[in-house]
Parts: structure tokens; C-alpha cells; sequence
């Protein structure tokens, strides 16, 4: 399970660079994980390239993918920007699904080896977890650092006031492109790291599911944080876990067996909707401004006044 949420902190950081940093409403990153799962798929199979080229080459592809898909975005925002990045979500997922060349057929699946270390393979749970957790800690440091740049200045003007960081001399249209393109680099670089990790990449793994999932993690962690990235992740992707063994353990007492088994998948829904709602109204910075605020309060505790 601690693979799992280091792949879903490189991909909610990622997003975070676009949606909290830049201001910039996405809800394709699903798909443009799954670009960089095929590309390095398809590179695995049909050249035998090593993964250190397949990771690099399915993050610059989605990079590639994610600037074409924000192009409206120099002409639109919110609502409109959202619809439009989930036109875009649907277009790939529709690409990769039926054509051949790419998938292998429509719900086909391509599997990939386990990555190697010269010669180890990283067959074991605890050999991906290492291996994972050194990609998460180049994300952090990178967005960190990203953070404090020009650049990342210029994403956190636009994502204030557009119009004003034009006046400045900011250019718009470069940076944009540049925040879809960084957040999608990521997200293509999460694709890849799944994909090894399952052993196989499967178009289902990427469905506009995926995209709301990631969206529920900075909005729940907190936009525009990278703390809240990784909060958000962790507290998105082990809900369902904690979920069903309360269901399985105290569902009993208050339903039907077969009633339980149909309310584990439709309670996690519900629940993320529900919280999405509640952070959205009662605490917009997430889990990370409690984090804070637990933090100053007990900083000065028991003297607090």
C-alpha cells in the first residue's frame, strides 16, 4: 500500500503545479498518466529500451500531450477550462482504447517487466518501495524548488491575477503552457512508475475516475501546498482501504452481507464527494492548514492565550 501513495504523491504534486500553484482547473490528468504509461510500454516492448529512457520519454511525451490540451486555457478558464480538459481525458482515453497501434486492440492490455538495477530485478514489494520513494523525493524537491524560481513565481501571479502579471511583463501564453506541460510531465512520469509497478499498462487504470481521484487530493490536502500533496494522497488513496475493513468488520451488524459487498465501491464515492463539499466550504487550504493549525497550538501549549 506505501507504493501506492508514493505513485499518487508524484501525481497529485504534479497536478498541484497546475490546479493550486497556477490556477489552472484540469480534470485529464488520468489521461495523460496513461500517454506515459503506453509510450513506455510500447518502448519496453518493442525496442527493449531500459526504463530510465522509457520513464524520460513517456514524461516528455505527456509533457508534449498535456501543452497541446492546454492551448484553451489561453482563451478560457474555470468551468470552460474544466470541460475542456475532460474533452481532452476523453479524446485519449478514446485514442489509446482503440487504436491498434498503440494499445494492441480495444481493452487489451501490454505488459512490462519489472525494472532492473544492473543486474537485480525489483521484483519485491520492498524493492519498488525504495524505488518509488526515490522519484517521490526528486518530485518534492523539485516542485519545492520550482516553487522559488522565476517560473514558479510567474504560475503563482497568473494564478492571482491574470491580468495584472500580464501588465508586469509576464507572458501569459509561455507560462501557461509551461505549468500544463510541467504538471503533466509529472503525471506522465506517475503512468510510467504504475505501470511498472503493476507489471502492465491497461487503459482502465487511467479513466476519468483516476483524474477525480488526484483532483480529490489537493483540493482535500490543500491547493497550492506541497504538504497538502502528499497529505491528500495519502488520506485519497488509503480511504478505500479503511473503508472496507469497517465495512467488513461493523457492516454486519446493520445490513445484509450482500448489501455490504454493494456499498464498499458507492460509500468511497459518496464519502469523496462529501468531503470535496466539506473542505470546498469549511476549510478551502485543506488538511494541510489543520496540519498548521495543530502545529501553532500546541507550539505554545499549555500557555496558550
Amino acid at each position: 500500500m506505501g507504493n501506492l501513495v508514493w505513485i499518487a504523491v508524484i501525481g497529485a504534486l504534479g497536478l498541484n503545479i497546475l490546479v493550486g500553484y497556477t490556477g489552472q482547473v484540469s480534470i485529464g490528468h488520468g489521461a495523460f498518466m496513461s500517454v506515459g504509461a503506453y509510450t513506455a510500454a510500447n518502448l519496453a516492448n518493442r525496442l527493449d529500451s531500459p526504463w530510465p529512457v522509457n520513464l524520460l520519454a513517456g514524461g516528455l511525451m505527456a509533457a508534449l500531450i498535456g501543452a497541446i490540451v492546454g492551448i484553451p486555457s489561453l482563451r478560457i478558464k474555470g468551468l470552460y477550462l474544466a470541460i475542456a480538459t475532460l474533452a481532452g481525458q476523453l479524446i485519449i482515453e478514446w485514442t489509446i482504447n482503440h487504436v491498434t497501434f498503440i494499445s494492441g486492440g480495444v481493452q487489451a492490455s501490454i505488459e512490462v517487466a519489472r525494472p532492473r538495477l544492473g543486474r537485480m530485478v525489483l521484483s519485491s514489494q520492498r524493492d519498488m518501495y525504495y524505488f518509488l520513494l526515490f522519484f517521490v523525493v526528486l518530485a518534492i524537491v523539485g516542485t519545492m524548488n520550482l516553487m522559488r524560481t522565476r517560473v514558479g513565481r510567474a504560475f503563482i501571479a497568473i494564478r492571482d491575477q491574470d491580468i495584472a502579471a500580464e501588465i508586469i511583463g509576464i507572458n501569459i501564453f509561455r507560462y501557461k503552457l509551461l505549468a500544463f506541460a510541467i504538471s503533466s510531465f509529472y503525471a506522465g512520469v506517475t503512468g510510467v512508475l504504475y505501470t511498472y509497478f503493476l507489471g502492465i499498462a491497461n487503459y482502465e487504470q487511467f479513466q476519468i475516475g483516476v483524474s477525480i481521484d488526484y483532483l480529490a487530493m489537493i483540493i482535500i490536502g490543500g491547493l497550492g501546498s506541497v504538504l497538502g500533496s502528499i497529505f491528500g494522497a495519502i488520506f485519497v488513496t488509503l480511504l478505500p482501504i479503511v473503508i472496507r475493513y469497517a465495512m467488513e468488520a461493523f457492516g454486519g451488524v446493520f445490513f445484509e452481507p450482500q448489501t455490504v459487498l454493494n456499498l464498499i465501491p458507492n460509500l468511497r464515492l459518496m464519502l469523496f464527494g462529501a468531503l470535496i463539499i466539506f473542505f470546498l466550504i469549511v476549510e478551502p487550504e485543506g488538511l494541510n492548514r489543520l496540519w498548521r493549525n495543530i502545529r501553532s497550538y500546541f507550539r505554545v501549549w499549555p500557555f496558550a492565550y
